[in-house]
């Protein structure tokens, strides 16, 4: 009789279909080799209950368990995260109110403006006030000073007008000669710096204003009232009177 071939065992040596050449025997928990189309393939041998867990289709208890941990560890972070809930009522925001952003900017713009211009006419105005309230002070000053000056320097020419008056008797009566006479030229001609003028003429038109009439007559060689002598010359310091002129007035006949 013809003997069958014998199937290989799986546990002991692995074959190809080809009849490739039989692999070493594996041991205990060791990696098995097989070699099929001329290629080598390595398995890593699994535990005895792994294997038979799968050929019997029992589901893996391990990754069950991973599953249920990963899903308390998601709902954890979820409550830790979303904090503990408020007590009191709940809070509803309020309904936007639509608002007309252009005109609302430009409305206040122009007010804005207007309200800068009224306050720089105000602020214009007061410079204006205070500018001519200056120039008014300046003015004021400047003359009182100058009618200070005017005062004092008038004080001191009355003071020397009885000298002048002796000055003018002695030149009429022929004695202001020689030195003296030299002197009394040099001093009527610095006290006219000062703006000191004498009036008072024989023939000048009488002017109450400036001419103290001590004597009246008439003549018929005039016409007007005219001062026909001079008794005492009068005096001025510019515009102000310092003393009047004393003559003799003759009216017409």
């Amino acid at each position: 009789m013809t003997q069958k071939p014998r199937a290989a065992d799986p546990g002991d040596t692995g074959s190809t279909p080809g009849g490739s050449a039989p692999t070493e025997p594996t041991t205990g928990d060791g990696e098995r080799v097989v070699i099929r189309n001329n290629r080598k393939l390595v398995d890593t041998a699994e535990p005895e209950g792994t294997a038979a867990d799968a050929e019997t289709g029992a589901p893996a208890e391990g990754l069950v368990e991973d599953a249920e941990v990963v899903v308390d560890e998601i709902e954890v972070e979820v409550n830790s995260t979303d904090g503990p809930e408020p007590s009191g009522p709940p809070v509803v925001d309020a309904p936007a109110q639509p608002v007309d952003g252009g005109a609302a900017t430009g409305t206040s713009l122009g007010a804005e403006l207007e309200a800068l211009r009224a306050e720089l006419d105000e602020r214009t105005r007061d410079l204006q006030r205070v500018s001519a309230e200056y120039a008014n002070y300046r003015k004021r000053v400047d003359r009182d000073r100058g009618l200070v000056q005017e005062q004092a320097t008038g004080s001191v020419l009355a003071a020397l007008l009885p000298i002048l008056d002796d000055l003018d008797r002695a030149r009429e009566h022929g004695d202001l000669v020689g030195p003296f006479g030299t002197v009394a030229e040099q001093l009527t001609t610095a006290l006219g710096k000062f703006g000191l003028n004498a009036f008072g003429e024989q023939g000048d038109p009488f002017d109450p204003t400036r001419h103290e009439a001590v004597a009246h007559q008439t003549s018929a060689d005039v016409s007007e009232p005219t001062c026909v002598q001079v008794m005492r010359r009068g005096y001025q310091l510019g515009e102000r009177l310092l003393r009047p002129a004393l003559v003799a007035v003759a009216d017409p006949e």
